[in-house]
């Protein structure tokens, strides 16, 4: 709450500046327009005069869009800072938490006399925080990635949609301890999505693996993936977790952006998961979208891809 309220009082300070100076260079337009319009009535070249104040007008009112501009941009930046100051924030508690662990499990391998179940513990427990700083790395290198992806840098190939879900559920149950029941698949073994595997791969465990971190356990997380009848691939991602505010269901997707309040924020998170999904959908020719009735009530996340990637098995 307090963070709100800085981020808020350093936008207002240049906008409200922004607003005070453009006030003034109206004033001084209509001030200096007509004493301009006194001198006109008065003048014997008033083609000239009226040149002049016209030219004077363009100038001030080219000043005041100048202006604008530059309060907009501003404002912009400085949210934009405090968005990765935030994300610096995440990034040091995401680091901290694992490598703390694995300095922890390494002392623990270094005493005499540790039994082999206990050996074999505590390197499961190196291997999930490996694991976890892998996809955490992943993800900051992917969000860098897209900022400066260019279109056609797809490496199109035919992926069938029911398997590439299941392996990516099997990563996610692992990453979280999951039953095999707590993630459930409904796809057609036949379908066949025409596009870029590794994007899409990306896309399916990120938002299986959202579903999971924002669910209390056990789990109800289910994905699907039918054609429309535009012959249109729509992939849904559900789980009946702590859902989100109307408010908020386009802003998840942007990039840095969390949900200020408690839950989420007792959830790792860097806020990079939704954006690197939105980008790479959008990098696929697709669109992505979430639905959730609110608080408590589970969310939706549906992912279409265009015709001209998908054909049937």
């Amino acid at each position: 709450m307090a963070r709100r309220r800085k981020i808020r009082s350093s936008i207002s300070i240049p906008i409200t500046l922004g607003a005070i100076t453009v006030l003034l260079s109206l004033a001084l337009l209509v001030g200096w327009s007509f004493l301009l319009g006194q001198k006109i009535t008065r003048s014997a070249d008033i083609a000239g005069d009226v040149w002049l104040l016209v030219l004077g007008a363009l100038s001030f009112v080219l000043i005041i869009v100048v202006l604008v501009l530059f309060v907009i941009s501003l404002a912009r930046g400085i949210i934009e800072v405090r968005k990765q100051d935030t994300f610096i924030d995440s990034v040091t508690h995401e680091l901290k938490s694992p490598l703390a662990s694995l300095q922890l499990c390494l002392e623990t391998l270094g005493r005499d006399g540790l039994e082999d179940d206990a050996r074999e513990k505590v390197r499961h427990m190196m291997r999930q925080d490996v694991d976890r700083l892998r996809a955490f790395i992943d993800d900051v290198l992917e969000a860098n990635r897209l900022s400066y992806a260019r279109p056609g840098m797809l490496n199109l190939s035919d992926v069938p949609l029911s398997q590439l879900t299941e392996q990516c559920a099997d990563a996610v149950r692992a990453r979280h301890h999951l039953e095999p029941h707590e993630v459930s698949i409904h796809v057609d073994p036949d379908l066949v999505v025409t596009t870029d595997r590794s994007s899409l791969e990306i896309v399916v465990k990120n938002l299986i693996d959202n579903a999971a971190k924002y669910s209390e356990r056990p789990a109800r997380i289910e994905v699907t993936a039918q054609k429309d009848s535009d012959n249109r691939v729509l992939l849904e991602v559900s789980d009946a977790g702590i859902g989100i505010d109307r408010k908020n269901l386009k802003r998840v997707f942007h990039r840095f952006y969390r949900v200020e309040d408690q839950e989420v924020r007792e959830r790792r998170g860097t806020g990079l998961g939704l954006f690197v999904v939105w980008a790479l959908v959008k990098q696929l020719g697709g669109d992505v979208q979430a639905f959730s009735q609110g608080r408590g009530q589970g969310t939706t996340m549906r992912v279409e891809l265009p015709a001209a990637h998908a054909v049937s098995g």
